[in-house]
């Protein structure tokens, strides 16, 4: 079980994928994402970065049949298990480092939900703020 910090940041990485698909910040975001999951394994970026693009297909199909919001939180929810599945299959001494290097991913590339002003450790979900840190 994650801790609240580590599943925030695990649920801001949802969040920051599903967000910036389709706008400027994707490209960036795609290639970190991927490099992120990957740890240092070609093979296993290629298969994120297929996933990525799979979910960026799906965002736009459901915009196009007026079901995104629905495919919205259904992709949020895959992307946050994702990203917390990976943080718990890590020994405890290296959750933090690598939940840091998805934190500062998100402030990177990820776009905010709603016009705030920024505070640090946190990661807005609608009208809730989610504390990181």
């Amino acid at each position: 079980m994650l801790s609240e910090a580590l599943a925030a940041v695990a649920a801001a990485g949802g969040t920051a994928v599903v967000q910036s698909a389709g706008t400027d910040a994707w490209t960036g975001l795609r290639q970190q994402v991927a490099r992120w999951f990957g740890r240092d394994d070609e093979a296993r970026e290629r298969v994120e970065l297929e996933r990525l693009d799979r979910t960026a297909v799906a965002l736009k199909a459901a915009a196009a049949s007026g079901e995104l919001a629905r495919i919205r939180d259904r992709q949020e929810a895959v992307w946050q298990d994702r990203f917390e599945t990976l943080l718990e299959g890590l020994p405890a001494g290296r959750q933090g480092g690598v939940a840091e290097e998805l934190r500062a991913l998100v402030a990177e590339y990820g776009v905010p939900s709603q016009p705030a002003e920024p505070v640090p450790g946190n990661a807005f979900r609608g009208p809730t703020a989610l504390g990181s840190g």
